[in-house]
């Protein structure tokens, strides 16, 4: 039975509305697909930048953590430093003020005539050499040569020797110091320095430690003293 054209009209559009049906169904499958794999990209550059905000702060929060660190370990430093010169500089207050005060002992001539015997019989004794040379300061040249007459016997009798002791007339020690003697061996290349000044000298480098003990505390990192 032959179709007409009615029939031919209703079969061309049911397959025109079949085709866009599968046209739609298409059209919507590739969009969501579409939607699936934004979604997922958009999910994975957010998470990358994320991660790379996150590492960005985490990095600057560890640089800052790190300036802090050497900012206040400077600032330790700095002022460990003031406390130190603080400590040097009261030290040598200390030393000074004892300068001045030894000062006043040659002030005093039957102290200072005892310093003297004592200063040149150390100084026979730690060279114990047949022929020594007295230096000392002009002003001084009779109470040293009391305290070098004084103690001439003493040292013989001490160690069963002779000893020849000179006064220098031609050098003095400058008239400036606190007093004193140096004692030199026969060709002058030996000296004991018993000058007030280097005995005040070699007192604070041996007393040092008990000093700085005495002023400051002691120190609980310091195992050992000097």
């Amino acid at each position: 039975m032959a179709l007409t054209d009615a029939d031919v009209q209703k079969q061309i559009k049911h397959m025109m509305a079949f085709i866009e049906q599968e046209a739609s169904e298409k059209v919507e499958e590739i969009d969501a697909k579409a939607e699936e794999e934004f979604n997922i990209e958009k999910g994975r550059l957010v998470q990358t930048q994320r991660v790379k905000i996150m590492e960005y702060y985490e990095k600057k929060e560890k640089q800052i953590e790190q300036h802090k660190k050497i900012q206040m370990s400077n600032l330790m430093n700095q002022a460990r430093l003031k406390v130190l010169k603080a400590r040097d500089d009261m030290i040598t207050d200390l030393l000074n003020e004892a300068r001045l005060r030894l000062a006043e002992v040659a002030k005093d001539p039957a102290q200072y005539s005892r310093l003297l015997e004592g200063l040149v019989l150390q100084g026979f004794y730690q060279l114990l050499e047949p022929k020594v040379t007295i230096r000392c300061r002009q002003q001084d040249v009779e109470i040293v040569q009391a305290a070098v007459d004084k103690n001439i016997p003493i040292y013989k009798e001490a160690v069963k020797s002779n000893i020849i002791v000179r006064i220098d007339q031609e050098r003095f020690l400058p008239s400036g110091i606190c007093g004193g003697v140096e004692v030199y061996n026969d060709n002058g290349k030996i000296k004991v320095s018993n000058t007030l000044e280097s005995r005040l000298e070699l007192m604070a480098q041996q007393m040092m430690p008990e000093i700085r003990v005495n002023l400051f505390g002691a120190n609980p990192n310091r195992k050992f003293t000097d």
